[in-house]
């Protein structure tokens, strides 16, 4: 979870002081309500501009509120893949009314998250049934704490809670279009769901993948350094040369970059696996930057590589 693009120096900042914290061993609770970035990537996010690129087969990729959402539209109406902050409402429903006067009528969420799925009560409101993991409707309905980012998100508001649930598998049609969504057990979640336009040759991926980033491990969620890896295998078994893929965040990416990513999440967690187990503390770890050798393609957004070293950390 976090905001899009390079906006956002104070996020950097606020995360800097979350992963000094860790690295210390000093209490992060006792700092949650100075430290969270929340508020303020809420802030950004009532102003930032919605951007939109086409893709194929009448997909397109809106950009600019929390995590990348994606817009199936057909003819007689509109499939919402995950619902951005909702804050930004009026600009999101400005771009999709560029994309054609049909209505909403689904809603995906990749995951739980509040950067994905804040927006959708209003989405609802549409007129959009919702579908997400069975372990979504659960964090949704109970309300969370994010314990590294200092932060207790409410139950969201009833209208906003899927009213479809997957366990593991289930395939929708959808204006002529067949859309595969899967669930792999725990990765950035354990919430998560793969969502594959299988006509198109389109995968969403969630917060699985971060292009371009550091992504962040919610632990406290069911996610796992281990689990992010695994699902990234699996993903790099469906995708080819030719499939187009959306990430949680970053830009839109393709094969080659998204195994790049997994060579990178195994990489990094070899490094501090070895340091770990030749009995380093956190602070030793991250003093002997575990991270370098990647940081300079993937270290310059809201998790920076201390931070995603701590994450790491945590996982092995």
């Amino acid at each position: 979870m976090t905001c899009q693009g390079n906006r956002g120096i104070g996020i950097r900042n606020l995360l800097k002081i979350v992963a000094m914290l860790l690295a210390t061993s000093l209490p992060l609770i006792a700092a949650a309500d100075v430290t969270t970035p929340v508020l303020q990537i809420n802030a950004d996010a009532a102003t930032a501009p919605i951007t939109t690129q086409a893709l194929r087969g009448n997909i397109s990729v809106l950009m600019g509120s929390g995590g990348n959402i994606g817009v199936f539209t057909g003819a007689n109406g509109k499939l919402l893949v995950d619902a951005g902050i909702a804050v930004s409402r009026p600009r999101i429903a400005n771009a999709l009314d560029a994309l054609g006067h049909a209505p909403i009528e689904m809603l995906i969420n990749t995951h739980y998250h509040w950067d994905h799925t804040d927006g959708n009560p209003w989405v609802h409101e549409a007129g959009a049934r919702i579908i997400a993991h069975e372990n979504t409707l659960k964090r949704l309905t109970s309300g969370t704490r994010v314990i590294e980012w200092g932060y207790t998100f409410p139950p969201i508001d009833a209208g906003g809670l899927p009213t479809e649930t997957v366990h593991d598998q289930k395939t929708i049609s959808f204006e002529g279009e067949n859309i595969v969504l899967t669930h792999y057990g725990a990765g950035h979640t354990d919430t998560d769901l793969l969502v594959y336009f299988k006509n198109a040759d389109v995968m969403q991926m969630g917060d699985i993948w971060w292009n371009g980033h550091y992504p962040f491990v919610d632990y406290g969620a069911g996610g796992s350094i281990d689990g992010m890896i695994r699902w990234t295998n699996e993903c790099l078994k469906i995708v080819t040369a030719h499939t187009i893929i959306i990430p949680g965040h970053g830009p839109v990416g393709d094969r080659a970059q998204l195994l790049a990513y997994r060579d990178m999440l195994v990489g990094v967690r070899s490094n501090i696996s070895r340091l770990k187990k030749e009995g380093k503390t956190l602070a030793d770890v991250v003093a002997a930057k575990p991270t370098a050798a990647y940081d300079k393609e993937y270290g310059d957004f809201v998790i920076d590589p201390a931070f995603f070293t701590q994450l790491v950390y945590m996982g092995v």
